[in-house]
């Protein structure tokens, strides 16, 4: 299960939706404006305060930058 905290403005959460779908990995995506989740909400929940966070299997691996190093060394796939 793969989850992305996001915002509708941000560029990353496009590009890291961008590299989910282009691999076919389903994702959930949680808007933090929309859902009212606070900067501080998201810290206690993924670890971080910036989107996105995404979340692979109940792991935070961080943000888009994160998901690109783990799909170039191929970890991402073992992740999923």
């Amino acid at each position: 299960m793969v989850i992305i905290y996001s915002t509708a403005w941000c560029g990353p959460c496009m590009y890291a939706k961008k590299l989910l779908d282009e691999k076919d990995i389903q994702y959930k995506e949680v808007d933090i404006e929309k859902n009212e989740i606070s900067r501080q909400d998201l810290e206690k929940l993924t670890g971080g305060t910036t989107v996105p966070q995404i979340i692979i299997n109940n792991k935070s691996i961080g943000g888009f930058d994160q998901l690109l190093k783990l799909e170039q060394s191929g970890e991402l796939n073992k992740l999923i």
